[in-house]
């Protein structure tokens, strides 16, 4: 074995890294070694922090200048992951966003002069409302002169193309990325909260993520991609990270870093490099304690921000994405009333999308369906851009229009699809909540399919087409009833703008959002940031407020945290517990229950078979009368009996394992002393205390168990696992969609 190693049973340690060479002046630090948690363990957080605080020690211990430059040095590979993956995924969302728009308008025709021009490349350079001759749909390009041929030309291919975008992206998610599928941000959060899932992390999954996402969105089902560059831009991160040895193992710094990167994503989705840090703040729950973790945060948003407005993919020079410019940054009272029902409303159909989402996601995990993902993709794709062919509003990108009806109507620009008639708003309306009803229940189905899928975007269109809708019955009424006492603060002269049917829409599109995903103050902030309505901001949280208030009443949980539910991720919500009078032993699991190591009775073969046999984190530690002694991990117990270098023989195995200080009762030739691997530090309370307490201490200083003695003596402990059972215990369909459903709770 080569010179500077050490082998152990799970991983290979560097000998450097132990920080127990003197030759170069290296101060003997005593330095325990990272454990390397498996996926689907939970992190000891404090543990992970002992260790931070012992390694930062060790590198500021060091002698002359080389305790002032590892500590520098380290610092600049942290801020260069931050830089780098700020500016990676700005250029790659940039890069997607060009993507998504030429093959999302391949499906209806094609550039005269380059065929990997989009529209709004082919048509620079021409006057608003003017036809653009060089962008030519399939009929014209084959020259079909009929008009039903040229219909039915131009449906079959928008049809066959969007099943082709959709059946690939889903083919090479089922062959060569799994984790790819889905939004990625139930899994970032419980991540973040300390979950391992380093398979989620994968440059693989980064690599096919990033390709079939474009494929998903351009096919045209209901779905966006802003959950889905969260996920891209950590596993940026998460590769990064692994190209320093310092962090690979460093759980801690790792879940700092991705942070960061999951504000960076938000930022590149939305332009929106302050919503993401608040993204960060509310959502993903990372930066309430740590201010450093918010800067870092800050910086990489800026820097992703940047690099997407200098690459520039819109065209506009501009980070906002659905500018608008309403006729009057001054809002009447009245609108108050259409506007806190357009908050109700969101909240009842977002508490409504919510539940058709998980019994569609229940159906497909316990029917024949669950066997066809590619199938099922194939046919929702097909499905969903047959029917959206027929409506007007539903055939375009939902991006395109979101864009649209935001804007306000300006007779120097086109009308698009006839909004801006004041004969047809009856069609109008009819045609918006039609299309607000179909992408609700094609959003439900796709959400949970085997391809890259964002609720954002979709949740938005929904929200705006009701908004629009609301805002043009309110300017019809004004035009019939110029002289109503309710519109008394409008002009008598109904020719005379008034009411803004495109900040209507920016009404419904934050209601329904709220109404899904439950976020408040950063939902606002990406709103104004993504359409530049910042006069308007308090509508927007009037609005809200009352779409949050109306889904809490409908249903606790938003969007992400029912994905989390379902599939048991071990995260911890930050809500605040409130117990009914019930004690610790209501949840604790009792001695009887928990596999423990006796001091002094346990052999070197029992403790190997016990390690085999069970997979836990640790076990408590405990003599012949119960007497509780400590605790220790799974890796150091095995780090510990790695060191000894025992052999198979019957008087090696047959030793007796030792963990206290008293041992005088096994002669010394006849034990092994294992009080090394025992944990420095322990929670320990009695059973009697209050529930509440319980979950605040887990939530607070993210422990993986509480242990439970009384005199001394060990009654039962109390895991990261059950208390999030109690918390989601609410909710009917919690583990439905789990892995390991009958997993048990020991850590």
């Amino acid at each position: 074995m080569p010179t500077g190693y050490r082998h152990s049973q799970n991983d290979v340690v560097y000998e450097e890294d132990q920080y127990e060479l003197t030759e170069d002046g290296r101060i003997p630090i005593p330095y325990r070694r990272a454990p390397k948690y498996q996926d689907g363990n939970t992190i000891d957080w404090l543990h992970e922090e002992g260790l931070e605080r012992e390694r930062n020690h060790a590198l500021r211990s060091q002698a002359g200048v080389r305790g002032i430059l590892l500590p520098a040095l380290e610092s600049v590979r942290m801020w260069f992951i931050v830089i780098v993956t700020g500016i990676g995924i700005g250029i790659a969302g940039a890069w997607l966003d060009v993507l998504v728009k030429w093959l999302g308008d391949l499906r209806e025709g094609r550039c005269s002069y380059g065929f990997f021009y989009n529209s709004n490349a082919c048509c620079t350079g021409l006057d608003a409302g003017e036809i653009c001759q060089e962008w030519q749909s399939w009929g014209d390009y084959f020259n079909v002169h009929s008009i039903l041929g040229h219909s039915l030309l131009q449906a079959a291919i928008y049809v066959v193309l969007s099943i082709a975008f959709a059946g690939s992206a889903a083919l090479l998610v089922v062959t060569y990325a799994p984790h790819a599928f889905h939004t990625g941000i139930p899994e970032i959060k419980a991540i973040l909260g300390g979950y391992v899932f380093d398979a989620f992390l994968t440059p693989w999954t980064l690599l096919v993520k990033a390709l079939v996402l474009a494929l998903a969105v351009a096919s045209g089902l209901s779905l966006g991609k802003e959950g889905p560059l969260v996920h891209v831009a950590c596993c940026m991160a998460h590769f990064l990270l692994r190209l320093f040895k310092e962090f690979r193992n460093n759980e801690a710094q790792k879940r700092r870093v991705l942070a960061a990167a999951a504000a960076a994503g938000v930022s590149v989705a939305f332009g929106s490099p302050l919503g993401g840090v608040l993204f960060g703040l509310e959502e993903l729950d990372t930066f309430a304690n740590e201010s450093d973790v918010m800067w870092r945060g800050f910086v990489a948003s800026a820097i992703a921000a940047v690099s997407l407005q200098w690459v520039n993919p819109f065209g506009t020079a501009k980070l906002v994405l659905f500018q608008v410019t309403f006729v009057s940054d001054r809002w009447r009272a009245f609108e108050l009333i259409p506007w806190v029902t357009l908050g109700v409303i969101g909240g009842v159909l977002g508490a409504l999308l919510i539940r058709l989402n998980v019994e569609i996601a229940l159906y497909r995990r316990n029917s024949i369906l669950g066997e066809w993902p590619i199938l099922e993709v194939i046919s929702v794709s097909a499905v969903t851009a047959a029917v959206s062919y027929l409506i007007v509003f539903a055939r375009v990108q939902t991006s395109e229009l979101v864009a649209n009806l935001f804007q306000e109507c300006d007779p120097t620009k086109g009308d698009y699809h006839g909004l801006c008639n004041p004969t047809a708003t009856t069609q109008n309306v009819f045609l918006l909540c039609l299309t607000a009803i179909l992408k609700v229940v094609l959003t439900a189905w796709t959400f949970g399919m085997m391809v890259p899928a964002g609720i954002f975007l979709p949740t938005i269109g929904i929200g705006a087409c009701i908004g629009r809708a609301m805002g043009l019955i309110m300017q019809s009424l004004y035009r019939a009833y110029p002289t109503a006492w309710i519109f008394l603060s409008c002009p008598p002269d109904p020719s005379v703008r008034c009411i803004s049917p495109g900040f209507y829409a920016v009404i419904g599109a934050s209601a329904m959002l709220g109404g899904v995903t439950r976020m408040t103050i950063s939902l606002v902030v990406i709103l104004f940031e993504l359409t530049g309505a910042l006069s308007h901001v308090l509508p927007i949280m009037i609005c809200v407020m009352t779409s949050k208030w109306v889904g809490d009443y409908m249903g606790k949980d938003g969007i992400y945290s029912v994905w989390i539910a379902m599939r048991r991720y071990p995260w911890l919500p930050p809500v605040d517990y409130r117990d009914k009078g019930e004690t610790a032993a209501n949840i604790m699991k009792p001695l009887s229950q928990v596999v423990v190591i006796e001091d002094g009775v346990t052999t070197v073969a029992e403790l190997k078979a016990l390690l085999a046999r069970y997979q836990y984190h640790g076990f408590p530690i405990i003599d012949k009368h119960t007497e509780f002694v400590g605790y220790a991990t799974r890796q150091e117990l095995i780090s510990v009996l790695d060191l000894l270098q025992l052999d198979d023989s019957d008087h090696d195995q047959g030793k007796i394992c030792t963990f206290s200080q008293n041992r005088m009762r096994v002669p010394a030739e006849e034990r092994i002393d294992l009080s090394s691997a025992l944990e420095d530090s322990i929670i320990q309370l009695r059973k009697e205390v209050s529930q509440e307490l319980v979950v605040n201490m887990f939530q607070k200083l993210n422990l993986r168990q509480i242990l439970f003695t009384h005199a001394g003596k060990l009654t039962g402990l109390v895991t990261k696992r059950d208390v999030v059972d109690l918390l989601t215990s609410h909710f009917p369909h919690a583990a439905a969609l789990s892995q390991h459903p009958h997993h048990s709770r020991q850590p």
